[in-house]
């Protein structure tokens, strides 16, 4: 926080910058229409809070990691960075609508239905926007827009790792230690070896694999070796909670948790760090989303490098086995956001599609509604995508960029749920790749540049290129962990009945609790069912909390 004369600034989050230099920041601020450039100066991600003259203004990360919500409370417009908090000060009750809509989907749902608040009267703040107070009211104004993708490659990488370099440097706590993941995949190995030049003897973490094919530790104790003043944790799977341990646990009013079958070891993997010292955990989460490449891209190309777009599609129906009628109609015919949302509606209980497809239109996978989704629950979902099938702007005019964009907002903000557990043990999650600075200089690369199809995400290894050991810079693989799943899965599934037992969810009509028992107890699950069961019990979860309690308090920004 600082103030210079009539104006006072606030950040809320991940922003490594010191009061001081948040104050010389603020004394160039004269006016609200300013605030744009101070926030395209500050690093990290967070919510950004501005007051010039006695007027307001407030903006979230551009991608939802830090959102902001409102509603108007006794006659005022209110924000607040948690939904359920301004719920309980307004009075508001649950939004059936929305909660249907996640039940159907679950963690596919992408944005903007993802970001939508459960109850009735309470707003989020779209990502592009800040919020602008004239008197009691509020109104949304739009403050960013994505940069054009200009730069090549070489280009690119050198500004990427400039950003991420930048961001480590002040990234430590203010006391305790300094931890990061270090799984052996890129993403937090490239976290971990720009920490350690700051901090050498910082303390890196994984756990061990249940699956003995799985090179994750391969690449782990290579990198380890390169780091010799690190300290390094490695968590036994004997030592771990297994996949779906003590599903019904969670219990929190903010937001359905979307990561419950894992939800025990991360409470694990938090109580050790903290025990060790911890106080800020970086992790890697967001990597994926930022770096590796999304089709959308090459309808651009296709009509300004046509023979550049051929070599990158048929690179991609290689390797990805993608079939060539349904490539060519996707190419040919990309749509819009709303047809895509209008075709989410029409095809909502339509059988699952095809497991290699292109993504090549303004949308991601297809949505399908899970099995045991009532007709109550199905028509209320088919109504959220029509009216969001109006009501939706492109993210950006390039089909390339809007499908960047589109993935982060839908995966950050559910990711932010993730600092709920470590709050706990009073340690900060910090999560870099969903950066606002970073996530620009990404945008700024020419999407066919960034996404070469014979390459493992190479944006960011030509970025690491003489900061990550060789070996992890040419992987070209990643770990898999279905036998985790199906260990955790077959000593749990008691446990999960007992959840649905007496569910909340089937009380409001939302699901089918028969057909529900039905798919649990089926002798061939697979990983998609399991993805909506645990989704699932994240809006179980979260509704028995809501009917239970008022808010609870469990995590800061």
């Amino acid at each position: 926080m600082a103030t210079k004369g009539p104006v006072r600034v606030a950040v809320i989050g991940a922003c490594p910058v010191t009061a001081t230099e948040l104050g010389r920041l603020a004394s160039h601020v004269r006016s609200l229409s300013d605030v744009g450039s101070l926030a395209r100066k500050l690093p990290g991600s967070s919510i950004l809070a501005v007051s010039v003259h006695g007027r307001t203004r407030i903006q979230g990360s551009i991608v939802g990691l830090h959102p902001v919500f409102y509603a108007r409370v006794q006659g005022v417009d209110v924000a607040a960075d948690r939904a359920d908090v301004l719920a309980a000060m307004a009075g508001a009750s649950i939004n059936e609508e929305t909660l249907a809509v996640r039940v159907a989907c679950g963690r596919l749902l992408p944005a903007p239905l993802s970001h939508e608040p459960l109850w009735e009267g309470v707003s989020v703040l779209a990502p592009d926007n800040c919020l602008v107070w004239g008197d009691e009211r509020a109104h949304e104004t739009r403050w960013w827009t994505p940069p054009a993708p200009e730069q090549s490659l070489g280009e690119g990488a050198g500004k990427v790792r400039e950003v991420m370099a930048a961001a480590m440097e002040d990234r430590g706590p203010g006391e305790g230690r300094l931890s990061t993941d270090l799984s052996g995949g890129m993403d937090s190995t490239s976290l971990c070896f720009l920490a350690a030049r700051k901090t050498p003897d910082l303390l890196t973490f994984r756990t061990a694999e249940a699956d003995v094919t799985n090179d994750d530790a391969l690449f782990a104790s290579h990198s380890m070796g390169a780091l010799p003043t690190a300290e390094h944790l490695v968590a036994p799977q004997e030592d771990l909670p297994s996949i779906f341990t003590d599903p019904g646990s969670w219990a929190s009013t903010e937001e359905p948790y979307p990561f419950i079958r894992t939800g025990a070891q991360t409470r694990y993997v938090a109580r050790l760090m903290a025990k060790h010292g911890s106080r800020r955990h970086l992790a890697g989460h967001g990597g994926d989303e930022l770096f590796t490449p999304l089709a959308g891209y090459l309808h651009k190309l296709l009509l300004h490098r046509p023979g550049t777009a051929l070599k990158h599609v048929r690179g991609y129906s290689a390797l990805k086995r993608w079939p060539l009628a349904g490539t060519t109609a996707a190419l040919l015919r990309p749509g819009s956001v709303r047809s895509w949302w209008q075709d989410q509606a029409a095809g909502l209980t339509a059988p699952p599609p095809p497991l290699r497809r292109p993504v090549l239109g303004w949308g991601l996978w297809p949505l399908r509604a899970s099995p045991w989704v009532t007709e109550t629950g199905i028509e209320l979902a088919r109504t959220a995508f029509l009216r969001t099938a109006v009501e939706t702007p492109r993210y950006a005019e390039d089909l390339g960029q809007h499908q960047l964009l589109l993935i982060l907002r839908s995966s950050a903000f559910l990711h932010r749920l993730l600092r709920e557990p470590f709050a706990r043990e009073s340690i900060h999650l910090d999560m870099p790749f969903f950066d606002d600075r970073l996530i620009e200089a990404v945008l700024a690369v020419k999407p066919e540049e960034r996404s070469d199809p014979w390459r493992y995400k190479p944006l960011l290894s030509e970025a690491m290129r003489g900061v990550l050991p060789d070996m992890v810079i040419g992987r070209s693989t990643k770990g898999e962990f279905s036998e985790d799943v199906r260990i955790g899965i077959k000593g749990n599934v008691p446990a999960l009945l007992d959840v649905f037992a007496d569910s909340r969810l089937a009380a409001r009509g939302l699901i089918d609790a028969d057909r529900l028992k039905s798919n649990l107890l089926a002798p061939q699950r697979n990983t998609t069912i399991l993805q909506d069961i645990e989704y699932l019990l994240g809006c179980e979860s979260w509704l028995r909390a809501v009917e239970a309690s008022t808010p609870t308090h469990l995590g800061g920004a």
